[in-house]
């Protein structure tokens, strides 16, 4: 459709995806005109930020004229991450050459529940190579920038999805996280990002990614907008190998209870014994001192974690799990998989993954599962425990290097991040929020962590902050 005004797109920009989908249901708009307006702001804004590796025109608009009007999300534009979930028609490529050639035939459950929510997919966003990154530079598709500054990355794995969002191509779109990366991307972005808890998404039809390490969800620029999604895309089915606690409403309908007075933690001291940027701590800071005006009592408490031994683990784990993932991917593509295929350090992770013995491997698992129960019962005073999301602002693009060789080497400089994957592994929610900004304009996110099964409290203080601290009208100067 030719006719979208620029006062109407102005509107689309500034709107979250439940206030799009509030103009379909009561017919002031239609799908396929949402549709058209994510089409003239990815053509818009896309070549200078490469978030968008995959437009899917046709498709959306194809899927526009069978959208239910009544559903949650009627009509509102989406982007699919360009990892692991399926939706049948579209690329399906990790952002990997290997599977550069991948269509999707089948959709994942979770993408089921996204189109019965009225989610219309306009393209996929871009990702690292496998999501073993917390930046979005592949080789394959090339670098998302960061909407907020030049020469910093946006984050990753999910940095295509935050970058899109941020900049206003679209209000809501899939993210994933196997060591922050909802939470990571969504601080440098300046969004909303929440990790669930473990078992809150189903994976189906697969079993499992690393043991329950992998988390599925969205980020979003508004707490309502992810409590909606989580609404409409979690829920175990039968034989699921991990099943949290259920609210006892949708979680949408909770943020409209004030939290209660809650016992909160925080820590600005970073497990790994690594310095603190001076600005992120004073944002996190700034957050705890909110918190304690609103009513909240609140207290220091460091986490007594060998992170570096943690993430030591945790990263042997993953590489077995990774090697698995090769040798099941060989069964699609026809043939072997070569370091000619994939990046370096995707090379180096597969080797050592076949290298590591079955007994090792099983004395890893263990050793994360008990990890998992002692940051659990390390934080079990605490509804609430609030840290930084990074422990620096965003790094200069090239500082993650996929074609670093030495698995330890490129592992260490995902230091920054040591108060993300903890999380992974004990299967806690934890949010980033856009509660800080650095002198020269950049967002910094602040990590709220809850109880396992609790998303509710989360959710409930997370809208309380962005009622006392509104973030709604920071736009990063490339945007809609």
């Amino acid at each position: 459709m030719a006719g979208i005004s620029e006062s109407f797109l102005e509107t689309y920009a500034e709107s979250d995806a439940l206030d799009l989908a509030g103009m379909v249901h009561r017919g002031e708009v239609s799908p396929a005109e949402l549709v058209e307006c994510a089409v003239t702001m990815i053509e818009r804004l896309n070549p200078a930020l490469n978030a968008v590796v995959h437009r899917l025109y046709d498709m959306a608009r194809a899927q526009a004229d069978t959208v239910d009007r009544s559903s949650a999300f009627a009509g509102v534009p989406f982007l699919l991450k360009e990892l692991a979930s399926s939706w049948a028609g579209a690329p399906n490529t990790n952002s990997s050459f290997y599977l550069k050639d991948v269509i999707a035939d089948f959709d994942t459950e979770v993408v089921r529940r996204m189109k019965a929510a009225g989610l219309v997919l306009v393209g996929k966003s871009n990702a690292p190579e496998n999501g073993w990154s917390i930046t979005t530079e592949p080789k394959l598709y090339g670098t998302t920038k960061n909407p907020w500054k030049e020469g910093i990355t946006p984050g990753g794995s999910s940095g295509g999805a935050a970058a899109a969002i941020a900049s206003r191509m679209v209000p809501i779109a899939e993210a994933s996280d196997g060591a922050g990366s909802i939470r990571i991307p969504a601080s440098c972005c300046g969004i909303v990002g929440l990790k669930p808890s473990r078992g809150r998404v189903s994976l189906a039809p697969f079993g499992d990614y690393w043991y329950g390490g992998a988390y599925f969800l969205c980020c979003s620029r508004t707490v309502r907008d992810t409590a909606a999604y989580l609404d409409a895309v979690a829920g175990a089915l039968p034989g699921d190998p991990y099943t949290p606690p259920v609210p006892d409403g949708s979680w949408l309908s909770l943020l409209a209870r004030a939290p209660k007075k809650l016992r909160i933690g925080f820590s600005v001291t970073p497990p790994n014994g690594t310095a603190i940027d001076a600005e992120v701590k004073a944002a996190v800071l700034a957050i705890v001192a909110a918190l304690e005006r609103l009513g909240h009592n609140v207290e220091e408490h460091d986490m007594p974690l060998d992170a570096d031994a943690v993430w030591a683990t945790y990263t042997n784990m993953t590489c077995v799990q990774t090697a698995a993932t090769f040798d099941y991917l060989e069964t699609v593509i026809g043939r072997p998989v070569t370091p000619a295929d994939v990046e370096a350090v995707t090379w180096a992770i597969i080797e050592r993954g076949r290298s590591t013995s079955g007994t090792r491997h099983i004395s890893d698992v263990e050793q994360l599962r008990q990890v998992g129960r002692a940051i659990v019962g390390d934080l079990s005073a605490y509804d609430l425990f609030i840290t930084p999301t990074l422990t620096q602002l965003p790094r200069p693009f090239g500082y993650y290097d996929m074609s670093e060789t030495d698995i330890d080497r490129y592992n260490a400089k995902w230091a920054d991040s040591v108060f993300a994957f903890p999380f992974n592994i004990s299967g806690q929610p934890a949010i980033s929020l856009p509660l800080g900004w650095s002198k020269g304009g950049v967002p910094i996110g602040v990590q709220l962590v809850g109880r396992y099964g609790d998303e509710a409290t989360v959710l409930a203080a997370s809208a309380q902050l962005e009622q006392d601290m509104p973030w709604k009208d920071k736009r990063p100067a490339m945007s809609a």
